[in-house]
């Protein structure tokens, strides 16, 4: 390692300019040797390939290209790629770690947004403000906008959530903060861990016929796939309440368009399996969901903070000290 390792950020200018703010992008030039790609656009691995030789450490982001054996081939001095995003599996192959190189991601400074917008979806459903919003917008009058309805607080509710890692744990802070009791479905969350979050490890089953607000919070793996399907769909509770701002993949969408379509429970979806939502999904007709277009994690802070966690985990590279963000292969089949 060098004492300033050439470090080579292959993200387009525009991208590198919202995640790093002036004060990150001067602390990241004091301690290493920067150098950019030549173009405004998102890289292909034939450019990574092609400036990649001689660099240290590689910031990558959205819009980089997976480190294929041409790339590694190239990479002669490789020992850090620091990843500005969240999920890095369609970036990294076994190769790159076999190499000895270094991972790490910024998925913790993602997580804050997501628990955040999770939390406002969970407490818009509950009081249906979406109902009332279009009512009045529509011209309705005031006492049919209300529609009778009697809104919930969240305080006193059992919320389940299934996924502890990052943002599940966010939002499981923020939703005990108001006053819900939490149930949490996670395999590898241990007892001592559950204990120390104040929550309650449950089986899945338990998790969704008994909580009437549930958050899914849980990566896409090979075990998670559709975990969500008709039957667990109806184990939940009459007017229970869906959040969804993982991914699509943890639940079966036909099966939910269905079990939405009987007006039997509600949703808030910001995943959906294609994206854009096609404009005459089913999804778009029903009264019972409210929609956004994969979001959650877009906040100018959660931005800035993805960059700054990155200066700080080079730092940390430069320093000899252990990377707080490290990803290992082992980590890989249980990681988004």
């Amino acid at each position: 390692m060098t004492t300033r390792p050439r470090t080579l950020v292959a993200i387009k200018p525009s991208l590198y300019q919202v995640l790093f703010s002036p004060e990150a992008d001067a602390a990241l030039h004091t301690l290493a040797e920067v150098t950019f790609g030549p173009q405004e656009a998102d890289w292909s691995p034939a450019d990574l390939a092609a400036h990649i030789g001689g660099a240290e450490v590689v910031i990558t982001g959205w819009g980089s290209p997976t480190f294929d054996a041409t790339v590694l081939q190239s990479a002669d001095r490789l020992r850090l790629i620091a990843h500005s995003a969240g999920s890095i599996k369609h970036l990294i192959p076994p190769a790159v770690f076999e190499r000895g190189v270094a991972m790490t991601h910024a998925a913790a400074a993602i997580a804050p947004a997501v628990a955040e917008m999770s939390l406002l979806l969970t407490m818009l459903m509950l009081r249906q403000a979406h109902k009332m919003y279009r009512s009045l917008k529509a011209g309705e009058p005031w006492a049919a906008a209300s529609g009778g309805f009697m809104g919930q607080e969240l305080a006193g509710q059992r919320v389940g959530v299934i996924g502890a890692g990052y943002t599940g744990r966010c939002f499981i802070q923020l939703v005990r903060a108001v006053g819900a009791e939490v149930w949490v479905y996670d395999p590898y969350l241990s007892t001592e861990r559950a204990a120390a979050l104040g929550v309650q490890a449950v089986a899945l089953d338990a998790l969704l016929a008994g909580c009437r607000i549930v958050s899914l919070q849980a990566p896409s793996t090979a075990e998670t796939h559709h975990m969500l399907s008709r039957r667990e769909l109806g184990l939940l509770p009459d007017g229970a309440i869906l959040v969804n701002t993982a991914r699509s993949w943890l639940v079966d969408e036909a099966a939910l368009v269905d079990e939405l379509s009987s007006g039997r429970i509600q949703a808030a979806l910001d995943v959906f399996d294609q994206e854009p939502l096609p404009e005459d999904h089913p999804l778009r007709g029903l009264d019972n969901v409210f929609l956004t277009p994969h979001v959650a994690g877009a906040s100018a802070q959660a931005r800035r903070r993805q960059g700054q966690t990155m200066v700080d985990e080079i730092g940390r590279y430069v320093a000899g000290e252990p990377l707080r963000y490290r990803v290992t292969r082992e980590m890989l089949d249980t990681m988004a």
